[in-house]
């Protein structure tokens, strides 16, 4: 079996998205969401496939959203 290394990318892409939704700490899950969809969404432009590499961008930008929200608040309870 003969499988390209942009093929093994979307293999890893796709098992990080898949163990982030195995965190029970929302912190952990946001960040390692974050990871697997910005391999997914370079993934998906790299195949030329602009569904998957604009739905995975937007994925992104929900995480890293999240995440400063997440800051934000923890800061404020210092």
């Amino acid at each position: 079996m003969n499988i390209d290394w942009l093929e093994w990318l979307g293999y890893l892409a796709s098992f990080i998205v898949l163990v982030s939704l195995l965190m029970s700490n929302i912190l952990k899950l946001r960040w390692i969401n974050l990871l697997g969809s910005g391999l997914f969404s370079l993934y998906g432009f790299l195949i030329g496939a602009l569904p998957v590499g604009f739905m995975n961008l937007g994925i992104v930008f929900i995480n890293i959203y999240y995440l400063v929200q997440l800051y934000r608040a923890d800061a404020e309870n210092k």
